[in-house]
């Protein structure tokens, strides 16, 4: 059995953190004294295991001096063993929780969905996966809000972005990049087919102003006004919004609001956080480029999962996990495949950990 890594640098780093979180000044900066407090306690959380997992170890060397007693030898053996086995799942967790947290991790999250290949079907595959993320959303408690949406004529979207606000949300998240595949008959299909249709889910971590600095200068702003149905007020006013960040070409249309102020707030922190994403994806390619995660890179064009309606069967094809609970699935009951891909990026993270500690 292996003995337990050092986390005297941990100490010192939660020392140091208390010793900041004690000075008032630090929470004049909001996000400062947040960042120190997920630390903080994602530290405490390490030394608690660190603590258990010693106790543990010192429960093994004092139960080893009973092997000799002719009366206690039996009952002693039997003890280490279960010693032994819950060292080995300490040992584990203390690994696992020691591994670096991703950046993102605790900001708020936005979602866009866009209908892909399959015409009307796509878009009411879209809506579907909209309706399953919302309520997947309220069993975590998280908070919603819709920064954006084009309907089609079926009733589905064309496209809708919004936002999860919770602490988990990014970590819970994050893995839903990609191109998601259904399988079933349409309700438009009279002979009983089977169609494949697709969308796409991007998943962007909310950009903080701080974090990126758009120049006022290289945003082309429009105003017009809201198309499609809605009730009174629509059409009547120019509230609808379209940025334009000409550098990169990228474009954010929000008319959710009737107040222009309000659409261009919304469509600005979707624009941030666009170009946050391609920031990170620029810096990733230059210190990854050869080097992919088996849980996928998230990128949009990469197929991520099927949901086969005749089989009642959900596949997450990048870590071949399979699950018959596909209504289940679609009412937000996703904890299972959230929980799968998370445990396998783990995995992964820690055997490199491990690979690269032994070179």
């Amino acid at each position: 059995m292996e003995g337990l890594p050092n986390i005297e640098p941990f100490r010192q780093r939660y020392k140091k953190i208390e010793d900041k979180l004690s000075e008032p000044d630090v929470f004049k900066d909001s996000l400062r004294a947040s960042s120190l407090n997920r630390e903080h306690t994602r530290i405490r959380k390490i030394l608690e295991i660190y603590d258990d997992a010693n106790r543990c170890l010192s429960e093994i060397s004092s139960t080893n001096e009973l092997l000799e007693d002719p009366e206690l030898g039996l009952a002693a053996q039997e003890e280490i063993e279960l010693l032994e086995k819950r060292s080995e799942k300490l040992r584990h967790s203390l690994l696992v929780a020691m591994l670096p947290v991703e950046a993102d991790t605790g900001k708020n999250t936005i979602i866009e969905i866009r209908a892909g290949a399959g015409g009307d079907e796509a878009s009411l595959f879209a809506a579907d996966l909209f309706r399953m993320y919302c309520k997947y959303g309220e069993n975590k408690s998280w908070g919603f809000e819709c920064l954006s949406q084009s309907t089609s004529e079926t009733g589905g979207f064309k496209e809708v972005v919004f936002i999860f606000r919770g602490e988990d949300a990014w970590t819970k998240m994050r893995f839903e990049s990609g191109v998601h595949r259904v399988q079933r008959i349409p309700v438009t299909e009279a002979g009983g087919r089977i169609h494949t249709s697709t969308a796409t889910v991007a998943v962007l971590p909310e950009a903080q102003e701080v974090e990126i600095s758009i120049d006022p200068q290289d945003l082309e702003i429009s105003v017009c006004r809201a198309s499609g149905p809605g009730g009174q007020g629509v059409n009547t006013t120019d509230s609808a919004v379209q940025i334009m960040h000409k550098p990169s070409g990228i474009s954010v249309y929000c008319a959710d609001e009737r107040s222009q102020l309000k659409n261009k707030n919304k469509a600005m922190t979707v624009l941030r956080s666009r170009l946050l994403k391609a920031k990170q994806a620029e810096e990733d390619a230059k210190y990854a480029k050869d080097r992919k995660s088996q849980v996928g890179s998230g990128d949009r064009s990469e197929r991520i999962r099927t949901y086969n309606f005749p089989q009642s069967r959900l596949t997450d094809h990048r870590i071949n996990y399979s699950s018959h609970a596909l209504n289940d699935s679609m009412m937000g009951d996703l904890d299972h495949l959230i929980d799968a891909l998370l445990a396998n990026d783990q995995a992964v993270k820690l055997k490199d950990v491990l690979n690269n500690g032994k070179q």
